[in-house]
């Protein structure tokens, strides 16, 4: 019989939260106006961590600056954003750990809130095919298009 093993991304597989870093990182680009968006991204992380977080305006917020761009320039963005905040910062107790699981044959899964498009690339990263994520919905729900800002399903 097959384990299934399921972990947690954010301050679990990784020391930070990747919606957080994410935000911040459009913020350094310029993606976003960095003041009004800083602002609004720490009242989110601040209401999270005391369990008030306001789900729908969160998502609001969080998948408006997919939508706002083309899908190839946020696929690029996010290239640099793996280079730049988590290629590197993979704790190795981690990585062992996931390996482990995977090496004896478990089924391995990350259950996150944080939406696909942040997590896929990390979860990639750690070898794990699985990923239960918010989806953000794209045009005529086809795979590598744009975003709509909607949730997938929804």
């Amino acid at each position: 019989m097959t384990r299934l093993a399921l972990f947690d991304l954010d301050h679990t597989l990784l020391p930070f939260d990747s919606d957080y870093e994410w935000g911040q990182f459009l913020v350094r680009l310029g993606v976003v106006d960095g003041e009004q968006y800083a602002k609004a991204n720490d009242q989110f992380y601040a209401d999270y961590k005391i369990g008030k977080l306001d789900i729908d305006a969160f998502l609001r917020f969080a998948l408006k600056p997919l939508a706002d761009h083309p899908r190839t320039q946020l696929d690029r963005w996010h290239q640099a954003f793996m280079q730049e905040k988590i290629d590197g910062r993979l704790h190795p107790q981690a990585v062992n750990l996931v390996q482990r699981h995977l090496n004896a044959g478990d089924l391995c899964c990350v259950v996150t809130a944080t939406n696909s498009f942040v997590t896929r690339p990390i979860v990639n990263a750690f070898g794990i095919e699985h990923l239960v994520a918010t989806e953000p919905a794209t045009e005529n729900n086809q795979p590598g298009t744009n975003f709509t800002g909607s949730i997938a399903g929804i």
